[in-house]
């Protein structure tokens, strides 16, 4: 992957009137405007996420001819439209970029959220959500993002709502394996058995594994490897499955185990070489923009991961 860079960061403002119970700050006219010293990632940073929608999943072979899956994310116009400060009972600050995606008809959007719009200079949309981020990594409001933010190689996280599967079994629910389907048991191999105890304590336990709504919630898979990114088409491809139904609406950020708490870790004990996954030597900050996009390949494939050839026998 070639070396990356992007544009500076933006000062805030002070704490100013609250949206939604989120205090939004959006950054000065004379600080969207002036060009400030491109910035630079660190270990310690940690940058916005993106929405994206999940189109589906297909396969792709490696450099070895190795099949595997992979998830296509695809990016609706993902805009920045607050940069959001606001300041805890103990004085320490919280900060995280807000971003949306997907336009829809400004008649089915209500007139507060019109106005946040147009103050933040972009159309309407369909989904909003703000991603915590470290006070170096704020971005400009009304930024269109890429597909290049994320680069072919890194691990990323990828949140949604995962498929609703109606009332389901123990079995389905928590992987018990149930009962006996031999000798001793009567038509309920598939039951969960005993789920309390005797006179003390005579009841069951809040929180017992049971029978119940399955699926349905938010969902967070980790540590899945992004292996091509297309920004003709605002495409990332993951390896692995993602949460969700088709067209679903999902957010991708960076790994927070394997890339953001790892970077740092190394970072303090001086692995300078760990900070990254092998093959990275840097990452757009503090974010890939369309602008970026232009001065690199429209495809970018992340090489690989195996040393050897599968299909060749060991000597």
């Amino acid at each position: 992957m070639l070396r990356l860079w992007s544009l500076g960061t933006r000062s805030a403002l002070p704490r100013c009137r609250a949206l939604h119970t989120t205090a939004v700050n959006n950054a000065t006219a004379e600080a969207e405007s002036s060009t400030a010293a491109a910035s630079k990632w660190t270990p310690t940073s940690v940058r916005t996420g993106l929405i994206a929608r999940k189109r589906g999943m297909t396969v792709m072979w490696d450099t070895h001819g190795v099949r595997f899956p992979v998830t296509v994310l695809q990016l609706e116009n993902c805009q920045v439209t607050a940069n959001v400060r606001t300041v805890r009972e103990d004085q320490s600050e919280y900060h995280a970029v807000q971003v949306a995606a997907s336009d829809r008809s400004p008649k089915n959007v209500t007139k507060q959220m019109l106005g946040h719009f147009n103050r933040a200079g972009v159309a309407p949309k369909r989904i909003i959500k703000e991603f915590p981020v470290t006070p170096d990594a704020h971005v400009p409001v009304g930024t269109t993002l890429s597909a290049v933010h994320f680069v072919p190689g890194q691990l990323v996280d990828v949140i949604a709502k995962s498929i609703g599967k109606g009332f389901q079994g123990t079995m389905k629910r928590w992987n018990f394996k149930g009962l006996r389907a031999s000798h001793g048991v009567s038509v309920s191999h598939r039951s969960a058995g005993a789920i309390g105890a005797h006179q003390d304590p005579g009841r069951v336990w809040p929180g017992k594994k049971m029978a119940g709504r399955m699926g349905g919630g938010r969902i967070t898979t980790q540590n899945l490897a992004v292996v091509r990114v297309d920004s003709d088409l605002d495409l990332i491809f993951v390896r692995g499955c993602v949460p969700g139904v088709d067209d679903a609406h999902v957010m991708i950020r960076d790994a927070k185990k394997k890339m953001t708490q790892l970077a740092q870790h190394n970072y303090a004990k001086g692995n300078m070489e760990k900070i990254l996954p092998r093959g990275l030597v840097d990452l757009p900050f503090p974010a890939g923009t369309k602008e970026l996009a232009k001065a690199l390949p429209p495809v970018i494939e992340a090489p690989s991961t195996r040393v050897s050839n599968p299909f060749v026998p060991r000597e």
